[in-house]
Order: C-alpha cells, then structure tokens, then sequence
C-alpha cells in the first residue's frame, strides 16, 4: 500500500466515524402514546370513555 493509498484510507475513516457520531447525538427519541397514538378512547356506545384492548 503505498502513501496515496493509506491517506485516502485515513480520510475515508475519519469521515465515516464523523458520520457515525452525527448520526448518534442528532438522534432524537420517540415518546410512546404521544398525539394519542398508543391507546384509542371509544367515545359513543355502551363502553363509552373506556381504552380498546385490541384493533377491530
């Protein structure tokens, strides 16, 4: 491997590890059940404002 070949080598890490890092600290979490998107509320019927176990 000559020197032309190694420094591209260390460049193209370099930059992949900077990639990476970006990647991990932008990142942003996910709350559960935000925006009502966990639990549905029946909301007429005989079990009204009661939270549906399982989709239809």
């Amino acid at each position: 491997m000559n020197r032309f070949e190694f420094k591209n080598l260390v460049k193209n890490l370099k930059n992949s590890l900077k990639e990476k890092t970006f990647f991990k600290d932008l990142r942003k979490e996910v709350e559960t059940g935000a925006n009502g998107t966990q639990d549905y509320v029946v909301k007429k019927g005989a079990n009204k404002n009661t939270v549906a176990s399982t989709r239809q």
